[in-house]
């Protein structure tokens, strides 16, 4: 019996000669995108106002009826929360780079995943934004523009939630709806219970606690919130959450009472996913916990959510109600062990492209 002759791949997939007047293409690239939630570009009334209005605007992230929904939002809330959003953007910019620390962090992981995956020429890095820019619909034309016929889309969030993930990869899909030759796409799934994610956050507190001259009675893993009735309605979110925080404890060897589980920036009337970080950390104080640490396993990159919220505000609520020492725990970010989590994640979900 005669085997097949083996061929190789990248001469099976080599370009023949076009005919006369074929418009240049450029294939053979796998493009891998970076996207995280968004952010203003300045702290002026004018792009807060359009960044909050796209990220407001979404309807997986306000289910209420635009009819409903919508002379609140332009009615009321487009008037008066760029101011306030903006003077809190404010404390944190990075004045250096003349923008948010969520833009510099997610640039600064896209350049040093670009790095570690040299070893895979073929594979073109880049970073995105749902809302604000760099847009994912550009980014997604500057991979197939470079010759990306495949692109694995990231989304920084490592518990899944329609408000975050859902609306990464609506967004993905919107831009390629106007390609004519759209890339085949593969989107990294959640992250939450991955054991190089657990490690990495492990070993991201324990060397921040090590710095601290006090040791937390209590440390509060603070989750950003969605409204209650989207769990109801089947959001996976807040099972992610939990089964963090629980993988997160064993790792550590912490009790339930060491290490809790909170919920933080809800927006509107309806009630979120509770316990409530700032009630918690008011409730602490007051019951006689002179320190405490908050931790934010649900964000990729520290943000306006994580340094002005948590930084300020929460420090701010625990110090007012009789709390003595709080510290904030850094996100991930860039970081070698948040590197970690980005690479084996693109690694692996690379497997058969790259």
């Amino acid at each position: 019996m005669t085997l097949p002759t083996l061929v190789d791949p990248k001469a099976a997939k080599a370009a023949g000669p076009r005919p006369d007047g074929h418009p240049s293409v450029k294939t053979g690239k796998v493009g891998v995108m970076l996207v995280n939630l968004g952010t203003p570009d300045g702290t002026e009334f004018r792009p807060m106002w359009r960044y909050l209005r796209e990220f407001l605007s979404d309807p997986r992230v306000i289910e209420l009826n635009k009819a409903i929904w919508y002379p609140i939002l332009y009615g009321l809330v487009l008037t008066r929360r760029p101011k306030k959003s903006g003077a809190n953007y404010a404390r944190i910019w990075n004045r250096e780079k003349n923008e948010s620390p969520l833009r510099t962090y997610t640039r600064a992981q896209g350049e040093k995943l670009g790095t570690a995956l040299a070893d895979l020429p073929d594979v073109v890095v880049d970073w995105a934004m749902r809302y604000g820019n760099p847009s994912t619909a550009s980014v997604a034309e500057r991979l197939v523009a470079k010759g990306c016929d495949r692109i694995l889309s990231f989304p920084l969030y490592p518990q899944y939630s329609a408000t975050t993930t859902a609306t990464a990869n609506d967004q993905l899909f919107r831009a390629l709806m106007k390609m004519r030759a759209a890339p085949a796409v593969r989107s990294v799934p959640p992250y939450y219970d991955e054991p190089v994610y657990i490690e990495a956050l492990a070993s991201s507190i324990e060397r921040h606690l090590a710095t601290l001259d006090f040791e937390p009675e209590v440390v509060i893993a603070s989750y950003h919130g969605i409204p209650k009735p989207y769990f109801e309605k089947g959001d996976p979110y807040h099972c992610h959450c939990l089964k963090t925080t629980r993988l997160l404890r064993g790792r550590l060897g912490w009790g339930q009472n060491k290490l809790i589980t909170t919920f933080q920036s809800r927006f509107g009337a309806q009630e979120w996913l509770q316990p409530y970080t700032d009630k918690t950390v008011e409730k602490l104080a007051k019951d006689g916990v002179k320190s405490i640490a908050i931790v934010n396993p649900g964000f990729s990159v520290d943000c306006i959510e994580t340094l002005d919220e948590i930084g300020r505000e929460a420090a701010e609520t625990f110090h007012h109600a009789g709390g003595e020492n709080f510290a904030h725990i850094p996100c991930l970010n860039d970081s070698a062990e948040g590197m970690a989590v980005i690479e084996a994640m693109v690694r692996r979900e690379l497997l058969g492209w790259a």
